[in-house]
This record gives structure tokens, C-alpha cells and sequence, in this order.
């Protein structure tokens, strides 16, 4: 297995595996080569703080893959270049789980968001990949909260 950060030779194959990590939620989008063009886009705005890694086996194909953000934080005195990470977007191909791909990614990830000078790593999982996380590490923290954000469905008629 080859662990690497992604380059813009690979958009298709992250396209390809975001959108077969989605195809539950019912994608939006008319055909994966349509997202890819978006997502090149998106990447090309967001490459600074952005950075995917892929996994590889012996073939050129990817089978995996995870994302990290970098956020920058505000600055305390002593302390001027703050910066967080966020995993994300952590998906293996179903037949290849199991054999340590994600979590080479989440490792790739997180030790590049650390070397980076990343003051905390985050990760927002389901429900069945906590157990894979607690292993590389992560721990629950009651001082990191979150607020669920609701779409109001009410439309207003401009008056």
C-alpha cells in the first residue's frame, strides 16, 4: 500500500470515491464526471487549506482517501501561528476495508496537520468508525461542542 498526497492527476478518482461515499444521501449531481469538474474547482479554491491523501495498491487506482483541513486560529501572545486541522471526508473502497487503508490515511493526515504546527487534530465520525478512531488516538472532549444548525423550510415572499 502507498500512502500519498493527492495531486490534481487524481480529482477523478477522489470525485469517484466521495461520490461513492455519498450515493446514499441521493447526490445532487447528474453524473460523477459532471461533480469532478466542481470539485477541481473547489480544490483549486481551496488548496491552501485543503490537502487530500490517497491510498494506493499495486495498480494506479486509488481505493482510498482522507482529507484534512487546516484552519488557522486566532493568535494568543506568544503564540501567533495557531492552526487546527479537521479530518475529513474519510472513505475506503468496501472490499478493500479492513486491511489498515484508513487508518494509514488518518495517520498521513493527521502527522502532516502536526508537522504543520497544528495545535489539535478534530474528526466528526459516524457512529461505527468511532472505535477505529479511539484506536489512532482520538478522544471524546466535553470541551469541544458543537451546534447543530437547522435550515428554516419557511420561504418568505419578499414582502
Amino acid at each position: 500500500m502507498i500512502i500519498s498526497p493527492a495531486n490534481t492527476d487524481d480529482v477523478a478518482d477522489l470525485a469517484r470515491l466521495l461520490w461513492l461515499d455519498t450515493r446514499k444521501e441521493k447526490p445532487d449531481q447528474r453524473s460523477v464526471d459532471a461533480f469532478a469538474v466542481e470539485l477541481a474547482q473547489w480544490w483549486a479554491a481551496n488548496r491552501q487549506s485543503h490537502l487530500a491523501f490517497v491510498a494506493r495498491l499495486l495498480q494506479p487506482e486509488i481505493v482510498g482517501m482522507a482529507w484534512v483541513a487546516l484552519v488557522p486560529r486566532v493568535p494568543r501572545p506568544g503564540a501567533t501561528s495557531r492552526l487546527s486541522a479537521d479530518i475529513q471526508s474519510v472513505f475506503v473502497m468496501p472490499e478493500q476495508r479492513g486491511q489498515g487503508i484508513g487508518s494509514a490515511l488518518v495517520e498521513a493526515a493527521a502527522e502532516h496537520a502536526t508537522s504543520l504546527g497544528s495545535v489539535r487534530v478534530t474528526v466528526h465520525s459516524g457512529r461505527t468508525a468511532v472505535p477505529v478512531y479511539e484506536r489512532l488516538g482520538f478522544e471524546s472532549s466535553r470541551q469541544l461542542l458543537q451546534r447543530a444548525v437547522y435550515r428554516s423550510m419557511v420561504q418568505t415572499d419578499g414582502s
